[in-house]
């Protein structure tokens, strides 16, 4: 059950706010009865919720009286300050965000080899768009069979948006496809490409046959390379993340030819019936 302590009154502020809603305009030391908080502290109290606004004194008379503000007014006020409370951590959140990318950045890469592997779909699909992330010039999209980061379901729609992020960072998309997969696609995903993506000149779409697997090839470094699940290939079954320059510089190698012989594949054709 929701408690005024929720929106950031203390105990005894809660009790004593309550109690005037039942009392009416009363003094501190009829409050203090009414409310069980001790007299030392009825004053501090007070205070701290005439800080709130949402307690009124009276000083016109003596003793000084003091009265509850209307519940609707009292809680929108509570909120309020809550939302300010909230707004000024995020922007404290994000300040630190900021010096600790320029810091994390700062920190020289780990050389040599390395990989990671997720298995399944939903880890497979956080760690495919972690990496693609994390391109900061190049990015090669390989796609020579069906693959759930072309469904136009939640992970199409996760791809296309880093992928339009990493066009809008500067890096050089370019997507390589099986022709007859284009066919394939599920109604709607070619739209999303060509509403996110036609009108960047840093990404370009072609397609070359005999392609085989789906892999991104990240930096000239890096290689994620996605295995499809063998009783259904339209779901991610793994996703195997090689950071290798050695192997990344062979993968490019055997890129490199294919797509110099590709055709251009213009984004409209993604949307044709």
């Amino acid at each position: 059950m929701a408690d005024l302590r929720d929106l950031g009154l203390s105990e005894y502020e809660a009790r004593v706010y309550r109690s005037l809603l039942r009392t009416g305009p009363t003094t501190a030391k009829e409050l203090s009865k009414a409310s069980d908080v001790p007299m030392g502290r009825i004053y501090d109290v007070l205070n701290a919720l005439e800080q709130h606004s949402l307690v009124r004194s009276q000083t016109a008379g003596r003793p000084k009286k003091y009265a509850a503000v209307e519940p609707d007014t009292a809680l929108d006020r509570l909120l309020q300050s809550k939302r300010e409370e909230l707004r000024t951590r995020i922007d404290q959140y994000e300040a630190a965000v900021e010096e600790l990318t320029a810091d994390l950045e700062a920190t020289a890469p780990i050389d040599g080899q390395f990989w990671t592997a997720a298995v399944g779909a939903e880890a497979s699909v956080d760690l495919l768009v972690e990496r693609l992330a994390a391109a900061e010039q190049s990015l090669v999209v390989v796609a020579g069979g069906v693959s759930p980061q072309f469904d136009f379901g939640t992970v199409g729609e996760r791809v296309a948006v880093e992928l339009e992020a990493a066009v809008d960072r500067g890096v050089d998309v370019s997507l390589l496809m099986e022709p007859d997969l284009i066919a394939l696609l599920p109604a709607g995903i070619g739209g999303v490409y060509t509403e996110r993506l036609a009108n960047h000149d840093a990404f370009v779409a072609r397609t070359a046959p005999g392609l085989s697997g789906t892999f991104e090839l990240i930096d000239d470094a890096e290689v994620c390379i996605e295995v499809p699940n063998p009783l259904d290939p339209g779901e991610a079954f793994a996703v195997i993340d090689l950071k290798d320059p050695e192997f990344a510089a062979n993968v490019r190698g055997m890129f490199d030819p294919k797509w110099e012989a590709a055709e251009p594949l213009p984004l409209s054709a993604l949307v044709e019936e």
